[in-house]
């Protein structure tokens, strides 16, 4: 099973780049994708050349912002979307299917805006999608994967003294978020596998050739349940796709 993550930063935008191409060349058996700012229809509508594929989607109620989308080859037992509270599931942040063996959720975590304006909201949003997550897993294993919009250590951006505690992304109420999944037993796929690799970003901002540079930070990530740690076979940062200022992150097991 090869299971791939990307924040697309708008789907009707990034198909017209490389981005059908992209997927059809790696045949991923799901593709997980975030930040898809359209409705459900016009993600099955950018998709749709992706024929051997079904689509679950999200949207938010604002439009243009936010959605997430799952394209699987495995049809699923079953598909939720949103975690239960309405204050969170209105932007349309959240897809879960369920396999028989697990459960995949797919989600963009909120950003805390560039005058942190939101990161009260983001510290409720990752205690409550915690226990959102320890819920299903009390039914069968869970990955979870997509923009967690956040650098959890210093080895994952390029520059943490100048961010830490300083810019959204790096702040520690953010850090503890994400070290509230791990210390409720959720791996971090790739730092499991890789754990002293430098270098490895997945967002690059639009300014100052940041990308080119790679002047970057690690915050999308594959999280699983500790019982498929034996399972796993590899994680991985594909920097070599482009036509988002995200690229793609991977697992296979």
């Amino acid at each position: 099973m090869r299971i791939i993550s990307f924040n697309v930063n708008g789907i009707r935008a990034i198909v017209g780049k490389s981005f059908i191409e992209d997927m059809q060349r790696e045949d991923f058996d799901i593709i997980c994708l975030q930040e898809t700012k359209a409705t459900v229809e016009q993600v099955k509508l950018a998709v749709a050349s992706l024929d051997n594929y079904t689509v679950f989607a999200s949207e938010a109620e604002k439009k243009g912002y936010s959605g997430t989308a799952i394209l699987t080859k495995q049809k699923p037992i079953a598909s939720s979307f949103g975690i239960g509270i309405e204050e969170h599931d209105k932007e349309g942040r959240v897809v879960c299917l369920e396999f028989s063996d697990f459960y995949l959720v797919n989600v963009y975590v909120p950003n805390s805006g560039n005058a942190l304006l939101r990161l009260t909201y983001r510290q409720q949003w990752d205690a409550d999608f915690c226990v959102y997550l320890k819920n299903l897993e009390a039914s069968k294993p869970v990955i979870v994967c997509g923009d967690f919009n956040v650098a959890h250590k210093s080895i994952d951006l390029a520059r943490p003294a100048a961010n830490y505690n300083k810019s959204a992304g790096h702040m520690q109420e953010e850090i503890d978020g994400l070290d509230r999944y791990v210390n409720n037993g959720f791996i971090d796929t790739f730092r499991y596998l890789h754990p002293s690799v430098e270098d490895q970003y997945s967002w690059w901002s639009y300014r100052a050739g940041a990308r080119k540079r790679n002047i970057g930070w690690r915050i999308d990530y594959f999280l699983i349940s500790e019982v498929l740690r034996d399972e796993l076979k590899s994680a991985r940062i594909h920097q070599e796709i482009m036509g988002s200022d995200h690229c793609p992150v991977s697992i296979s097991f």
